[in-house]
């Protein structure tokens, strides 16, 4: 672990950015000053996080990526999952985190991603009959806010939560009547954000979780209290 630390140390002392690759085996030996068993755990252990891919073969070796959130995923399910946490959990931790983000997004949000915003609403419309694309949009807009609000670890966070909470996966089922429901409270809180809104925002984003807690409650509640398995994230 405190090899790995010190290596992402060096990443952002040297300046290596995505795609840059680390020193080969032999340089790093020497300047780790630890056995190629340690070292090598030490990679392997950044690879599973997420910052390096290792490459095989000739001109391979440690490349440097971009984390996602896949990590925090897995680290919070499990934790999720030892605590016998049901996936209701996930659900009433968006009620209280989206809204917040997206009266953050009203007042942060970047043009450009208002705009993917925007065209995350009209895919969605101009697909409501392809659950697959409607599915893909549904996450993709929540993703948009969280990153637009100007906070990275709400980015990251609604990311690790919509990727345990998918319902596709845990076995919620939108028919073609709640999509469109879906859609309609999209576009109001992608109003609401675009016409920097911040008050409204939060309450079109109450408004449309409240709406997805109740429909889930009424259809599913089996899924919202079935207990959280890792089982379900890959």
């Amino acid at each position: 672990m405190i090899v790995a630390q010190r290596i992402v140390d060096d990443i952002f002392k040297q300046g290596k950015t995505i795609g840059d690759r680390l020193p080969p085996e032999r340089l790093m030996l020497e300047e780790y000053d630890v056995g190629r068993g340690t070292l090598r755990e030490s990679l392997r252990f950044l690879e599973l996080q997420g910052v390096i891919s290792l490459k095989p073969g000739p001109g391979g070796g440690p490349v440097v990526e971009q984390p996602d959130a896949t990590s925090l995923a897995t680290a919070l399910t499990l934790l999720l999952q030892f605590g016998n946490a049901p996936f209701r959990t996930i659900a009433e931790a968006r009620v209280g985190l989206e809204p917040l983000m997206a009266e953050l997004a009203a007042q942060r949000m970047s043009d450009d991603a208002l705009t993917e915003l925007r065209n995350s609403v009209d895919r969605m419309s101009d697909n409501l009959r392809d659950q697959g694309i409607f599915l893909e949009e549904n996450k993709r807009f929540h993703e948009i806010i969280a990153h637009g609000s100007g906070n990275a670890l709400f980015g990251h966070l609604v990311d690790a939560l919509l990727d345990i909470l998918d319902g596709s996966a845990i076995g919620i089922d939108y028919p073609e009547n709640r999509r469109a429901a879906v859609h309609k409270a999209h576009l109001t809180i992608a109003e609401a954000i675009t016409s920097h809104d911040p008050a409204a925002s939060a309450a079109a984003m109450t408004d449309h979780i409240d709406q997805y807690v109740r429909y889930a409650e009424r259809k599913f509640p089996e899924v919202l209290n079935e207990p959280i398995s890792w089982s379900h994230l890959f």
